[in-house]
């Protein structure tokens, strides 16, 4: 999204859609085990685990997924892609995608931006909005100290960090994410989420209420859909609320 919400936010929308989000995170699971099982020496795939661990996935669905990756076990082919596309209000949206079949997952998304008020377009027609970068999450305690986590994020690599509500967002480029991620693991911080993402490098102006609800209904719609795994915006709001 344009922002991220409060982690308590998106646990609570995460809870309320168990069964779907297990299964999106099945699939990033299988498609990050193609370049090898072991964690340790696939950093992709050590992501995807944690990812899966910070909603609680099972760890036999988990070695399930992975299995299915490995060739261990029978699974369905995964393809990635991206759409994009205007929100209602003109607001820029990117849908990431992990599908076994792109007719499919393209009539559906392509359904939501009809339904809500929005156009799908062509492949760049809002990706020069954003730029690709590497997003850590690090929810706030009262044992983290900022200026510690800030020197040890700094001299990890990072871009900046932002202070949020109940959170630290970490920004790095995309070519140094996971050494930033492995040395703030080092040094004994617990990453709420890691993932390379879309950040919003230019916003859209404020949305009326309508656009708003409509945006809203739109995300939800995608976010239903077993073959979307992440929406992005640059809306000026948060659209998680």
């Amino acid at each position: 999204m344009g922002r991220h919400g409060t982690i308590a936010g998106r646990k609570a929308a995460q809870d309320s859609k168990r069964a779907a989000v297990f299964t999106k995170y099945a699939r990033a699971l299988t498609v990050a085990a193609k370049g090898g099982g072991d964690p340790e020496y696939n950093v992709s795939l050590k992501h995807a685990i944690d990812k899966a661990k910070s909603i609680n996935m099972p760890n036999d669905n988990i070695a399930r997924a992975i299995k299915k990756g490995t060739g261990e076990l029978a699974g369905e082919t995964y393809e990635s892609g991206s759409f994009e596309g205007y929100g209602a209000g003109g607001v820029a949206v990117i849908v990431d995608v992990l599908t076994d079949n792109k007719n499919r997952t393209t009539a559906a998304v392509k359904h939501a931006f009809d339904k809500y008020g929005g156009n799908l377009g062509v492949p760049g027609c809002v990706s020069y909005m954003f730029d690709r970068k590497g997003i850590i999450l690090i929810e706030k305690t009262g044992s983290i100290d900022e200026d510690a986590l800030m020197e040890a994020a700094l001299d990890a690599g990072m871009d900046d960090m932002i202070a949020y509500e109940d959170s630290f967002e970490i920004q790095t480029q995309t070519d140094v994410f996971n050494g930033v991620a492995e040395a703030l693991r080092k040094a004994g911080y617990v990453l709420a989420e890691a993932d390379i993402e879309y950040v919003p490098s230019m916003e859209t102006t404020p949305v009326d209420e309508s656009d708003v609800k409509n945006l809203r209904k739109m995300i939800d719609n995608l976010e239903d859909n077993d073959d979307v795994q992440k929406v992005y915006t640059n809306c000026s709001i948060d659209l998680t609320e």
